[in-house]
């Protein structure tokens, strides 16, 4: 297996099968064009088996950490630590590049995720509780 860190958006293209849903070019194009947004993909005899998302985060008054926003292993892969290499892969990246901490999201009752995450040295934050805002994305703005 080999872990690289995408910038060319035929890459994320050719992975699609990774995400939630298929990637939006210009989201895509977006997203690779900040320093801050790292996409990383890991390959399994040049097959995308493999890829975590992650966001670099900055405070005034706390410093840059990671946010790890998601995970997405081939069912076909899954069992084979890809997931916690990733994990691990992207904890590095933030360390070299200044990061003070990681963090992520994910469902109390997604098992494969939190062993997945705590394998990777990820520890449950106490007493958290997560509040979402959702907009609605019709626009008359066209």
């Amino acid at each position: 297996m080999e872990i690289r860190r995408i910038t060319r958006v035929e890459a994320a293209e050719a992975a699609g099968h990774l995400f939630d849903t298929l990637p939006r070019r210009d989201a895509t194009e977006r997203f690779l064009a900040d320093e801050r947004h790292h996409l990383l993909i890991a390959y399994v005899d040049e097959v995308p088996a493999g890829m975590v998302t992650g966001v670099e985060m900055t405070h005034p008054d706390k410093g840059t950490e990671m946010f790890l926003y998601e995970l997405g292993v081939d069912e076909a892969f899954r069992g084979q630590g890809i997931g916690r290499d990733l994990v691990s892969a992207l904890a590095d990246l933030a360390r070299k590049r200044g990061c003070y901490g990681m963090w992520v999201i994910t469902d109390e009752d997604n098992d494969a995720a939190l062993a997945t995450y705590q394998r990777a040295g990820g520890a449950p934050e106490p007493k958290q509780v997560v509040l979402v805002w959702t907009f609605d994305q019709t626009s008359d703005a066209d």
